[in-house]
């Protein structure tokens, strides 16, 4: 058996600093210039060259028509930034000043008063500098020369004997994705993308607190804070917290010292739907004399262990939250935009908010795009959403010269430290389908590689994955929250092993051509990559436009907003098989959406019926970086396409699911709940005028967090109506709870749909009420942007549905899936 135990504790920090002062540098006057031009333009910071030049007007906005082609340029060009600025009375007085850099990307020489005092060649580090002796009063000139990544990179390439695949890409430490992926783009940027801060202190500095789990149980739990200050003399300083005053002796230089702190009657931190994200505030305050540092350090007491143990099959893969086994339901994040200083505070709630709606309770961030920034990881530490985080490796082999590796463990310490304390960080993982590419891609044969070669960069892929990055962990983690995973998958889906033993990226679906179906045949052990695409919403198609124009399947806009070779081929292959194609490009885009949820929702049920042989489903992806047909199931502006409404419901506590094996119905619920449900089961066959044509019932009791099949049903039960014109109800009550579920015998395209009439009635401005004479088979409601609490669902006869929209209804249509059938009779 392997296992892993961890306790997880995490904070976020409020710096109120007077010993110790911090000035953000973003509002000085930064301007730009592109290298061998004489102008200076305005600049701003965080930012990025491409934003800027669109602040300026001289490139268009990527992100509509087929702009992304035509400002390829830049990323070939070097660009320099400056600003100056003054220092304050108290800085000036200080015995030390830094700045730090937060964020340049990525090839950066920095310049203070004509002075070089850094040369930055990653993305993901954090750069700090002793800038005093540098400094003046008045007038302190801050020159910030970036180059080219992709030129950069290519010449670093050429140093090799070999060529990697992916080209310059992988030489650079810098975000992959911005080097365009079947998703997004490509737009390899540059600039200061987080910011700058000038640090000042005199007698003493707070470079770290930090803490660990001592012990954890239900009558006392046992933290300890850990403290590394810098101080300028031998002296003795006061810790003042929780009504306590600790005196501390200093010597010149660096100090490490821990206090302990017991916690009696701990409330445990939960994932969302387990119980509550209790989160302890503590604030600390160092004095020394007049001097004083405050700080605030806000964390939740839980327990993870990542369980491994030999079974009849292989091995198993799954997640104990506090000591309980804990089915992972989310999906994959990619970043938010291809310019990531441009999301904000309101596009990081509004993605997690959505999916903490949507029944989540985990989110893997994929290794192919950034650390995120500290605010995402509050977010989900507040709402109770694990964090699977990959580093930042994907889909290619990495150079293994000592400057490389280098700047890996540095870039590996820098994240570990900034992160490490985050009660939403479940697992670290080394990368993304690196050991898969090695062993299934044929890069050996593609690439030509020699022996040597091969060698060589199995090696160089050893030695990043299996000894820098894990010994960086143990070096900066307590063995009770070290948990790593080197690569994922484990194994490519190819083979049977995927299935049997650690996480698994499925791709027969989608890449391999395999009909939905096969998900329910290929079940792994955890699911942490699957996917199939369907187009963004309405809103989101108009957005990539930069004038209004006619949407049309074969618009050059629309089909450059997809960026995956053969996306629409597949689209329209998986199409033809479930549904009638439309030839009107709204109801396309309306049955696009149906089809990525139908796919989806296959899935996920697959894999949740088989608990607890799979212990996780986390679907590729949960959100797009710019608009997009893509696997996400929210699109750029954030709106929720038809998936994201399927996965609430398919991520639901309680699931009702089907499984058709040959011509026997296997119906089982799935409680994720941490109690039992004893209640009565009804099953209907009901035709689409709302006619029951059978029924039976029977007393089920579901043990708590379990998968239990409670019946099996033959085709007996259509006698009197037909597959194509009558669906299975199925409904369960249980301690004043009703759970019910519709299921239909056939494929949408073979189901014989009549004409609904569909009434509303208004409630209020933003509310209605709306229901159906016979069935409205996935009713889809558009209104001007609107969002509206369900979507995309099923409405039967002689049920009502309440429905509410975030903003006033304006003017609301409704589509169901007869329209799409039909469209040429209306």
């Amino acid at each position: 058996m392997r296992r892993l135990l961890f306790f997880v504790i995490t904070f976020f920090t409020f710096i109120q600093l007077s010993a110790q002062t911090t000035r953000n540098l973003n509002s000085e006057n930064w301007t730009f210039q592109q290298k061998g031009d004489s102008k200076w333009l305005k600049a701003e910071v965080p930012g990025s060259v491409h934003t800027d030049l669109m602040l300026n007007n001289i490139i268009p906005n990527p992100y509509k028509d087929v702009n992304d082609v035509k400002v390829q340029w830049v990323e070939n060009e070097d660009w320099n930034y400056k600003t100056s600025f003054d220092l304050t009375d108290a800085e000036r007085k200080a015995q030390n000043i830094q700045l730090k850099f937060n964020g340049l990307d990525t090839y950066a020489k920095v310049f203070l008063n004509g002075n070089l005092i850094l040369d930055a060649n990653n993305m993901f580090r954090i750069w700090e500098v002793s800038v005093k002796d540098f400094l003046k009063d008045k007038n302190n000139l801050l020159e910030i020369q970036f180059k080219s990544s992709s030129n950069e990179g290519k010449r670093l390439a050429n140093l090799l004997p070999y060529k990697l695949p992916e080209g310059e890409r992988v030489f650079t430490r810098k975000a992959q994705y911005q080097y365009g992926w079947d998703w997004g783009p490509r737009l390899v940027t540059a600039g200061v993308y987080k910011p700058i801060e000038l640090i000042s202190w005199s007698n003493f500095k707070l470079n770290e607190l930090s803490h660990e789990i001592v012990k954890l149980e239900k009558k006392q739990a046992k933290v300890n804070f850990k403290f590394i200050i810098q101080s300028e003399q031998s002296t003795a300083i006061e810790i003042i917290f929780n009504q306590k005053k600790i005196t501390q002796k200093l010597i010149k230089g660096i100090n490490h010292f821990s206090i302990d702190e017991i916690i009696q009657n701990p409330k445990l931190w939960w994932p969302n739907g387990m119980g509550e994200q209790y989160l302890y505030d503590y604030q600390f305050k160092i004095k020394q004399g007049n001097e004083q540092v405050s700080k605030h350090l806000k964390f939740g007491l839980r327990t993870i262990e990542l369980v491994q143990e030999k079974d009849k099959a292989e091995s198993s893969f799954y997640f104990k939250i506090n000591g309980i086994p804990t089915y992972m339901k989310g999906a994959n994040y990619i970043p938010q935009d291809n310019f990531v200083s441009r999301v904000s505070k309101n596009d990081y709630e509004k993605l997690i908010n959505s999916s903490v709606e949507a029944n989540m309770n985990m989110i893997r961030i994929w290794g192919g795009g950034i650390y995120e920034d500290d605010y995402f990881y509050e977010l989900c530490d507040e709402k109770g959403l694990l964090v699977w985080q990959d580093f930042m490796y994907a889909c290619a082999f990495y150079p293994g010269d000592q400057d490389f590796l280098n700047n890996v463990k540095q870039e590996t310490i820098d994240q570990v430290n900034r992160l490490k304390n985050h009660t939403s960080i479940a697992l670290w993982c080394g990368n993304n389908e690196i050991d898969e590419a090695w062993h299934n891609w044929g890069y050996q044969k593609q690439m030509g590689w020699s022996k040597q070669d091969s060698l060589s960069i199995w090696n160089d892929y050893q030695t990043t994955f299996h000894h820098i990055i894990p010994n960086v962990l143990d070096s900066i983690l307590p063995k009770s929250e070290n948990r790593y995973w080197p690569s994922s998958p484990s194994i490519g889906w190819g083979k049977k092993e995927s299935l049997t033993q650690g996480d698994s990226h499925y791709w027969g679906v989608w890449w391999g051509m395999e009909p939905f179906e096969m998900y329910e045949k290929k079940v792994p052990r955890f699911a942490s990559e699957y996917g199939f695409q369907g187009m963004p919403t309405l809103e989101t198609v108009i957005s990539m436009f930069s004038e209004q124009d006619t949407l049309s399947r074969n618009s050059t806009t629309i089909l450059a907003h997809q960026k995956h070779p053969k996306g629409w081929e597949t689209i329209n292959e998986y199409m033809q098989r479930d549904y009638i194609v439309p030839t009107d490009f709204v109801q396309y885009n309306y049955v696009s959406q149906l089809l990525q949820a139908r796919g989806i929702q296959i899935a996920i049920e697959a894999h949740r019926r088989a608990k607890p042989y799979n212990m996780g489903s986390l679907y590729w992806q949960l959100n797009d970086v710019w608009p997009v047909t893509s696997w996400a199931s929210l699109d750029k502006l954030g709106n929720w396409k038809a998936l994201h409404y399927q996965v609430k419901r398919s991520f639901e506590k309680v699931l009702i699911s089907v499984e058709k094996e040959e011509k026997v119905y296997k119906i089982y619920i799935v409680n994720d709940l941490l109690k039992d449900l004893k209640g009565k089961a009804k099953f209907s066959v009901i035709d689409f005028n709302g006619n029951q044509h059978w029924t039976n019932d029977k007393d089920v009791t579901i043990s708590s967090n379990s998968s239990t099949k409670i019946s099996e049903l033959t085709n007996e039960i259509l006698k009197g109506t037909s597959s194509i014109k009558a669906f299975i109800r199925i409904e369960f009550e249980s301690n004043g709870e009703k759970y019910s579920r519709n299921y239909f015998f056939e494929k949408p395209k073979d189901l014989a749909l009549t004409k609904p009439t569909i009434k509303i009635k208004k409630i209020n401005h933003n509310q209605f009420e709306i229901s159906t004479n016979v069935l409205a088979k996935d009713v889809y409601l558009l209104d001007e942007n609107n969002q509206f609490d369900d979507n995309f669902f099923d409405l039967i006869p002689n049920e009502t549905r309440i429905i509410t929209g975030e903003k006033s209804i304006q003017n609301l249509k409704i589509y169901s899936l007869y329209d799409t059938m039909n469209a040429e009779n209306q």
